[in-house]
């Protein structure tokens, strides 16, 4: 019988985290806003907004819109590039008590490498997301994690800046999310972030006008659920390495299905907007849900639901 309380650690690729909860790009800041009502000390990482090499003034107004279940974005990468951030932000990050991981984007090979090699050699930087996959800029942004020859070669690309932990975020928007998922982990990636935003669009139906600036934008909540559920279930059976398991969760029970579907982790977005301590909320519930089925780790439950899952992956077997 188990009488200690169940470890919720988790790794991912060198990655050590004592929860498994990631705070979504772009959804918690950089932790300090919410450091006055939420103990940062009981997540597992804030993956920050993701950086371009230039800087961004990103799409035109309105960026946001609300949606039965969600919401549609079209911020368009907004950030000040990679120079500034490095030179006027990332030293506050160092005293987190949890874990940074930074998140790259860009719109050449070139862009990707630069500012992965740059934002990866911070000390404050555990690990790095790449996200190649963002639906709310132009074209070429969205490219990379749709065709699987330009994921394999975008991750080869930023692969040999860093050996620190490299997560890549793939696209929904694709008619076999494996295909992409096995093509970045052999290209080196360590972690698979499953799934970004989906397509969308609103209309304003007075005006006679899409809704967002953009025309369309990235559509997350709980509305995109079971679509990252389905992709994550798919996706597990078609690699070995993680998958941090994203899209809608909002309770203990969102964050059971992607677990069971076989994510290592989970990352929380949109949720955060309503409320952020949604994340130590729902760390809590999960240890008590492990102990009252008497299981030692959050590892004993990864893929259970998932037929063609192995967790000797996953959790301190084999790493092949």
């Amino acid at each position: 019988m188990v009488t200690a309380q169940p470890s919720l650690a988790t790794k991912i690729g060198k990655l050590e985290l004592a929860f498994p909860t990631l705070m979504g790009s772009g959804c918690y800041g950089s932790g300090e806003e919410f450091a006055p009502y939420v103990d940062l000390s009981k997540i597992g990482a804030v993956v920050l907004k993701s950086v371009t090499r230039l800087p961004r003034l990103g799409n035109p107004t309105p960026r946001l819109v609300h949606t039965p279940a969600g919401m549609l974005n079209a911020i368009g990468l907004q950030n000040p590039g990679i120079e500034w951030y490095l030179a006027r932000e990332l030293h506050k990050y160092a005293d987190r008590p949890c874990k940074i991981v930074g998140s790259v984007a860009g719109f050449s090979l070139d862009d990707y490498a630069y500012t992965c090699e740059r934002l990866a050699a911070r000390d404050e930087i555990a690990a790095i997301e790449l996200n190649a996959s963002c639906p709310n800029v132009a074209s070429e942004g969205e490219t990379f994690a749709c065709d699987p020859v330009l994921t394999a070669k975008v991750v080869r690309a930023v692969r040999g800046t860093t050996d620190k932990t490299l997560i890549v975020k793939l696209s929904p928007n694709v008619t076999d999310i494996a295909v992409i998922a096995r093509e970045a982990e052999a290209a080196g990636a360590d972690a698979l972030g499953v799934i970004n935003t989906v397509r969308g669009m609103a209309i304003d139906v007075e005006a006679w006008r899409p809704r967002l600036g953009n025309v369309t934008g990235g559509l997350s909540g709980p509305a995109i659920r079971p679509i990252a559920v389905l992709a994550v279930y798919e996706v597990a059976q078609a690699v070995r390495i993680p998958i941090v398991g994203q899209g809608g969760i909002e309770t203990l029970t969102d964050a059971l299905e992607f677990f069971l579907a076989g994510a290592t982790a989970i990352s929380i977005g949109t949720a955060n907007f309503t409320d952020p301590r949604i994340p130590v909320r729902i760390a809590t519930e999960l240890r008590d849900y492990l102990a009252r089925r008497n299981l030692a780790s959050i590892g004993e439950i990864v893929g259970k639901a998932n037929v063609g899952f192995a967790t000797a992956y996953q959790y301190g077997g084999d790493e092949g």
